[in-house]
């Protein structure tokens, strides 16, 4: 199993993967990448071509917890939604492709750009698979406590491992 990322000498950070640990990040990563497909537009060009798109929050619980409301107030979150949503859609799927182009089995260098990436991109799925799997603050002793034959168990040590991932890509960052 992977021992996390680690400071490389002179910039960025490395890490050792094994095989079927790449193939769940692939998966992961992929399905935060269709669900955060560009939005829908309206039918005016204008808006279309400047990828405005809907006020409205998502429905999905997981799209909602990837782009909270920035107000409390619903008008002016709406307003806000419709002219940032677009591109906070584009940058999450440009960090989903740089963990998708850089993920490889065995040793992964990436830059301190890519690592950057990949720390926002284990961010969309962790907090997509938390969403979905409904973690608590006491998440570690519900996972001590779940029998291996519990079908929720795979999710849940694997949400504990992108955690660690993302714990030792933090430290090795700072």
């Amino acid at each position: 199993m992977s021992s996390g990322f680690k400071s490389r000498h002179g910039g960025g950070v490395i890490a050792q993967f094994e095989a079927a640990e790449v193939s769940i990040l692939r998966s992961l990563v992929t399905q935060v990448l269709g669900l955060v497909a560009p939005g829908e537009t309206g039918d005016d060009p204008l808006e279309r071509a400047l990828g405005i798109g809907s006020a409205q929050q998502p429905t999905d619980p997981v799209l909602a917890r990837l782009f909270p409301s920035a107000y409390a107030d619903e008008t002016e979150a709406g307003e806000f939604r419709r002219y940032t949503e677009a591109t906070l859609r584009d940058g999450k799927r440009a960090d989903a492709q740089t963990m998708l182009d850089t993920a490889h089995p065995g040793r992964t260098e990436l830059t301190a750009d890519q690592a950057q990436a990949w720390l926002r991109s284990l961010n969309d799925v962790r907090l997509a698979l938390g969403t979905r799997l409904e973690v608590t603050e006491e998440v570690h002793e519900e996972i001590a406590t779940m029998s291996e034959d519990d079908p929720r168990y795979p999710a849940f040590v694997t949400y504990d491992w992108l955690t660690y991932l993302q714990d030792t890509l933090v430290r090795a960052l700072w």
